[in-house]
């Protein structure tokens, strides 16, 4: 019977150059990897991967809307660092965006044209709040019935969509946009100035810097912060120094829900201008991704956000440039996944290969 060639096995102790670089090992895998599936599909690799990385960044709109995807990724992805260091495993910030976003949505079409720009306000307040509650059901459910909150966040998505579908085809319904589904454009008043002339990069930039520094606060300067870290990484220990697992619950869902559906309203109030059946390409579920290759660290959700928002514009221009598929988007921010995943696994693994046949099982 022919063995495993390779061997694994645990290091003494993690190796601290390869944690401080997979990241990096991670993104460029992910293009290695990415030229091959181009080469595959019948394109030139190298340039195939120019038109998807670099080609958007060569304008100063092309980095405009790099930050206009960067914003929401950050949000979701700072909310999700939070649950994932308390080791509460939200995967439902796509569904937290949505109603955040009809939630704001609902009270920015209540601005009249005469309205001031502190009408912003409640804009922003009402989103917030709508993600928070939206978040607070699973919170709810994991806290009183022990409910997966896995499960329970990943359905709520779709409740959320299904709302947002039925409130845009029939009591927000533009009663003079032809029968298309979406709400009437929003006011003057409840929409996002634009940050820089001559791109759609809006304020809401802004929101995302005040927010990650309030999270890196939390979490590296507040006993708050503290009670997170220890609750994910010894639930036991956090029990016994009193600290409340069920507040560490409702904190870390709450917050993440907040920020989620901060992130929505920015979307709608920025480069939509409406409600529409679909605000979002995934940002909640990509947040994931950007959460993990930042380290679960606040600061890291930035360039690792921009890796994700350069997949978001390099699939949407291969596509036109290329006539790649759109779900080449998907299959990359997979790659990078995976990649991340397996960069990962060699911190505290070491491989060796032993030949066919001459593989061994040994205790670590």
């Amino acid at each position: 019977m022919m063995n495993f060639p390779i061997a694994i096995y645990n290091r003494e102790r993690p190796n601290r150059f390869l944690a401080a670089v997979s990241p990096i090992l991670a993104v460029i895998l992910t293009l290695a990897l990415g030229g091959a599936i181009f080469a595959m599909v019948g394109k030139e690799p190298l340039y195939s991967l120019y038109v998807f990385c670099v080609e958007p960044l060569l304008t100063l709109r092309g980095w405009g809307e790099l930050g206009v995807k960067m914003t929401p990724l950050i949000l979701c992805a700072l909310g999700l660092v939070v649950c994932y260091r308390a080791n509460i495993w939200n995967i439902g910030a796509e569904g937290q965006l949505i109603i955040g976003a009809l939630c704001g949505g609902y009270v920015a079409l209540q601005a009249s044209p005469d309205q001031s720009g502190l009408f912003m306000i409640w804009v922003i307040l009402a989103s917030i709040v709508g993600g928070a509650l939206y978040a607070s059901i699973t919170a709810w459910l994991r806290d009183k019935c022990n409910v997966n909150e896995i499960l329970v966040s990943l359905m709520l998505v779709y409740v959320a969509e299904l709302l947002l579908s039925w409130a845009v085809q029939s009591p927000l319904r533009d009663p003079q946009g032809l029968g298309f589904p979406q709400s009437p454009m929003f006011e003057t008043a409840a929409t996002l100035p634009i940050m820089i002339p001559g791109t759609r990069m809006h304020w809401g930039g802004g929101l995302v810097v005040i927010s990650l520094f309030l999270i890196w606060l939390i979490m590296s300067k507040m006993f708050i912060g503290f009670q997170v870290r220890v609750a994910g990484l010894a639930p036991k220990a956090s029990s016994y120094a009193g600290f409340s697992n069920r507040a560490m619950i409702y904190f870390a869902l709450l917050l993440s829900g907040a920020l989620a559906g901060l992130a929505g309203v920015i979307e709608v109030c920025g480069p939509i201008g409406q409600l529409t059946p679909k605000i979002s390409p995934g940002y909640g579920f990509a947040a994931i991704i950007v959460a993990f290759v930042a380290r679960l660290k606040p600061v890291g959700t930035v360039p690792a956000a921009f890796v994700m928002a350069l997949f978001y514009l390099g699939g949407e221009l291969a596509q036109s440039r290329l006539g790649t598929p759109a779900a080449l988007t998907g299959v990359f921010q997979g790659l990078l996944l995976f990649c991340i995943m397996v960069c990962d696994s060699m911190i505290f693994c070491r491989f060796r290969w032993v030949g066919f046949g001459n593989w061994k099982k040994e205790a670590a």
